[in-house]
């Protein structure tokens, strides 16, 4: 074998962690920090949430901390329509009102609460805090006032929310037309409960923890655990 057949093998070898970090799709491609919800099927509210992080894109997952149960939504999961690509005959796609959480890969937003500010960018949920669930809103899918968008349009009075004591917005996309879903959040879990309208929740201390975990910067995955081969090479 030459010279230029030996550069030619090394090249092939050296490029395997950078080709499957750019062939990742985003957000997860360039995230060093995941928070991966997986449930054993579509239809079940019991979910297991794990943390992983690593040093760069090009790098393997490390888990941080042990695994722990999480719910998500009362129905299980649904792929969201900006994954539906990853979706399996038979397996159903989120709707608005489905009670379903959206099985995909989104940024992890601020962290929110009742209390006053904890962290950085933390959003406190004062009286009059709204997240728009009407599909036929200009509002759709954003947190906003009762000041400015009034009564007559639905969404969740977040401040009256005793599960949103502390919790984390997801940057889950906005598609009103396809009715795609909207007001994704990670909450507490309050006793007795075992399943969310299409959240994903942790018992409180565990919210809090992952405020701190995601303080700078995280992605989260929300799986069915059969499609972490989908994702090969992107996900633990």
């Amino acid at each position: 074998m030459g010279c230029r057949a030996v550069f030619a093998c090394l090249a092939m070898l050296a490029v395997p962690a950078f080709a499957m970090a750019q062939s990742c799709p985003e957000p997860l491609a360039s995230a060093r920090r995941l928070v991966l919800v997986t449930t054993d099927g579509m239809n079940t509210p019991k979910a297991t949430l794990q943390r992983f992080e690593r040093e760069s894109a090009s790098e393997p997952w490390h888990a941080v901390g042990d695994a722990e149960a999480a719910a998500v939504g009362r129905t299980g999961i649904g792929w969201s329509v900006f994954f539906r690509k990853w979706a399996r005959a038979g397996e159903p796609i989120k709707v608005e009102g489905d009670k379903r959480a959206p099985a995909g890969i989104y940024r992890l937003g601020p962290s929110f609460g009742l209390a006053p500010a904890q962290h950085a960018h933390y959003r406190q949920l004062t009286e009059g805090t709204v997240c728009v669930d009407d599909a036929s809103s200009p509002a759709y899918n954003t947190i906003t006032s009762r000041a400015k968008v009034g009564w007559s349009v639905h969404g969740e009075n977040m401040w009256r929310v005793p599960d949103y004591r502390h919790g984390l917005f997801i940057d889950y996309p906005t598609d009103a037309r396809a009715r795609a879903g909207s007001c994704v959040f990670v909450h507490i879990l309050l006793p007795g409960k075992h399943s969310t309208g299409g959240c994903v929740a942790l018992p409180e201390a565990r919210v809090e923890a992952l405020q701190d975990f995601s303080a700078s910067g995280a992605v989260i995955a929300i799986l069915p655990r059969a499609a972490l081969a989908r994702g090969k090479g992107c996900l633990p």
